[in-house]
């Protein structure tokens, strides 16, 4: 058995919410490099470099790629040998995103109350926090800061399993042609299938975290993952949804078993600005 004192916990919290804030994944960035190379309209190729520029700006001064700094989305594995001494784990989680956009000059974006007084907490507490138990004595902790225009055109559907592939593929392209330009594309696009309403939306944000480019192990599913970013780049809506070829940098879908009668399938659209960073401690 292994002790961890919560306050390693909220220290590497709070670096993980400003390194999330400041510096665009080496993948991410990578992807948007090859789309421009690809992209034929000449407006898109110009945004596309600009992206690449906000994000080497961002990285090189030290200020946030965005300025919606999202809600502090956490995926955290508890290795099921690690005692957690000195305190509360969601509090400490918590104390570590207050530190963290606070010194990181990070916008707070949560309010208290979700559809009436809807008063701004100030430092973008509570956390959303994922736990999964894992064998072990480590602590696996990964940030997915979560911007508004993208999570807002996210979609759920509970399909029938009649509707097939061929339903999934319609829902799936129709989401990101009915969000057009508000998600900011170029977007990555996450997608659950199976298990229960929030097992496949939850599935969707997941399949966010993977390198973009790397498919699904199951080939029949890359191979959907593949014919989706087609027909989603087929869309025309291009980078910012100024027109172009570029829509969309990656398809990603999760699965999970589902029930006999139940087809769930989730997309979470995350924008251009693919923040995730993780940490073992």
């Amino acid at each position: 058995m292994r002790e961890i004192n919560v306050a390693e916990i909220t220290d590497t919290v709070a670096r993980l919410c400003i390194d999330s804030n400041y510096y665009l994944p080496e993948d991410v960035i990578k992807a948007i490099e090859n789309a421009q190379e690809k992209e034929e309209s000449d407006l898109g190729k110009e945004i596309l470099g600009d992206i690449i520029k906000n994000a080497e700006i961002a990285g090189t001064n030290n200020v946030p790629i965005c300025q919606d700094t999202g809600l502090a989305v956490f995926f955290l594995e508890l290795g099921q040998d690690a005692r957690l001494v000195g305190g509360d784990l969601n509090t400490a989680i918590d104390e570590g995103v207050r530190r963290g956009y606070k010194d990181g000059y990070l916008r707070a974006s949560t309010v208290d109350d979700p559809f009436i007084v809807r008063k701004n907490i100030g430092d973008n507490t509570p956390a959303i926090v994922h736990i999964k138990i894992v064998p072990g004595e480590r602590i696996k902790l990964t940030i997915a800061p979560k911007g508004g225009g993208s999570e807002n055109m996210s979609a759920l559907a509970m399909l029938t399993p009649s509707a097939g592939v061929a339903g999934l593929k319609k829902f799936v392209v129709d989401a990101i042609d009915k969000a057009g330009s508000n998600p900011c594309p170029p977007v990555v696009v996450g997608i659950g299938v199976g298990g229960t309403i929030e097992k496949t939306t939850l599935l969707a944000k997941q399949a966010l975290l993977r390198t973009i480019g790397e498919h699904n192990p199951n080939p029949e599913v890359a191979k959907i993952e593949k014919e989706l970013l087609e027909e989603i780049n087929n869309l025309g809506i291009g980078p910012q949804g100024f027109g172009g070829r570029t829509t969309a940098l990656a398809v990603h879908i999760e699965t999970f078993p589902a029930h006999i009668a139940s087809m769930p399938v989730a997309v979470n659209i995350q924008c251009h600005a693919a923040r995730h960073i993780e940490a073992i401690i």
